[in-house]
């Protein structure tokens, strides 16, 4: 099962003054480029000796609970999200990087960006930043709990089209069984990068993560990590 919730507890370093024993994100459930993201942290944290914990939940939810400070961050958001939630403190560069794209049952076109989907009936996940932003301003947006229950929403041909990350997608249809009836549409919307985010009382700590990140991916341990996960959660029955 590549769903875990992961508990890792150790003390920090005794001269750490930035820093808790852990620091516990908050984790879009189902959602498998969260799963992804949150095991890319894991590997940039561990280089700064701080163990994470990851707490799942729905995508609003998990704003409220960053933003108020009752965890320590998210995983990973689009690069607006301190404008609307200002405690949440961007960590620079991305972390990762997500591709929006359409899922349908039986329409043939190729997409061209999201006003070619402006008048089907979409599907979106609640919570999802890039989804509610692409989709705004467009009369047959529904908003559902999960990523699996939109899906099955499409099967029941509730909605023509629905929108999702297309990695987290086919990890879904295909947990689903529904790879016969549900396919994705090409190009994929867009490609976003996305960031992790830290709430404000840990600004100390927000560059010392940018730091690790940066070193990652100029060294290219970051991209093949990602690529790693993926195919391990794509190749998993």
């Amino acid at each position: 099962m590549w769903r875990i919730i992961v508990v890792c507890l150790s003390l920090l370093a005794a001269g750490s003054s930035h820093a808790q024993s852990v620091i516990r994100l908050a984790r879009i459930a189902d959602i498998p480029d969260q799963y992804v993201g949150g095991e890319m942290l894991r590997a940039v944290y561990a280089k700064l000796n701080i163990k994470l914990e990851f707490v799942d939940v729905p995508g609003k939810r998990a704003l409220t609970l960053s933003s108020g400070g009752e965890v320590d961050g998210e995983i990973q958001r689009i690069g607006t999200l301190s404008s609307e939630y200002p405690t949440l403190l961007q960590v620079t560069p991305a972390i990762n990087y997500i591709e929006p794209a359409v899922f349908t049952t039986r329409l043939h076109f190729v997409v061209d960006g999201w006003n070619s989907i402006r008048d089907l009936r979409i599907g979106i996940v609640r919570g999802v930043g890039s989804s509610e932003a692409g989709t705004r301003g467009m009369d047959h947006v529904t908003a559902t709990a999960g990523i699996e229950n939109m899906i099955m929403m499409l099967d029941a041909d509730r909605f023509d089209v629905i929108v999702t990350d297309l990695f987290s997608g086919l990890v879904a249809v295909r947990k689903l069984n529904l790879q016969a009836r549900i396919y994705p549409l090409s190009p994929p919307l867009e490609r976003i990068r996305i960031f992790h985010y830290l709430h404000e009382r840990h600004r100390d700590l927000v560059p010392k993560v940018g730091q690790v990140i940066a070193q990652m991916e100029a060294s290219g341990e970051l991209a093949a990590l990602r690529e790693a996960l993926v195919k391990q959660v794509l190749s998993t029955p």
